[in-house]
């Protein structure tokens, strides 16, 4: 939605470079105090390193970032590339050293039509999981050239993307709002991903057909 929200990030930082600050050592005690009073052995646990975030999601390079929730009247499930300075939490699911080609893959008509029949669901909206959609999902036999060429398209999503940069994602992937430039770079990203698994589909049905057979070939095997 376009809010920014910020941490500390204590994550291998020697406590000689904050402890002379009240504000982050304050929070840290507060922490401590917060996790110390859980139910949890868990929590309770992690209160010996209250400077930590319980699990350590962050990569320190580049990664692909994926919410775990997304309203079902979305065409696409808004993921994205984001740099190391962004840290991941417990909402979301990532993909470190992701390249553009399996970007343009996972957020092609061919993944999301295998995500709406097999996640999860909160309410009505698409649960993604990594255990449940993306372990299982059966990606394309591409050539170079072919992974290059959704590479190529991947960029014009995110591209297309940047010639809104007033816009947050839920701007952008609203069905009513999603700009023609993005819609007409999503076509170009599923037309090449689907000649990469040989043929085209004439709807969501024939796609997951189509790999619900690949994942019995691959499964067999």
């Amino acid at each position: 939605n376009g809010t920014y929200r910020y941490c500390l990030w204590l994550h291998n930082i020697s406590p000689s470079a904050y402890k002379m600050y009240a504000e982050i050592t304050d929070r840290i005690r507060r922490v401590h105090d917060f996790r110390i009073a859980s139910t949890k052995q868990m929590t309770r646990d992690s209160a010996q390193t209250p400077m930590l975030f319980q699990e350590i999601r962050h990569n320190d390079k580049e990664y692909i970032i994926v919410p775990r929730h997304s309203s079902e009247n979305r065409k696409y499930i808004p993921m994205g590339f984001v740099n190391k300075d962004c840290i991941a939490t417990d909402a979301v699911q990532i993909i470190p050293d992701a390249t553009l080609y399996q970007f343009g893959v996972l957020t092609s008509t061919m993944h999301m039509a295998w995500t709406r029949t097999v996640c999860g669901r909160l309410k009505s909206d698409y649960r993604y999981s990594n255990k449940l959609v993306y372990n299982n999902f059966p990606w394309p036999e591409a050539t170079e050239a072919q992974q290059e060429k959704i590479s190529v398209l991947a960029q014009g999503v995110l591209d297309a993307r940047a010639l809104y940069p007033e816009c947050s994602l839920a701007d952008l992937y609203d069905p009513l709002t999603m700009p023609p430039e993005l819609v007409a770079a999503h076509r170009k990203v599923d037309a090449a991903v689907e000649k990469a698994y040989g043929r085209s589909f004439a709807d969501d049905a024939e796609r997951v057909a189509f790999l619900f057979e690949k994942y019995r070939e691959l499964t067999e095997k």
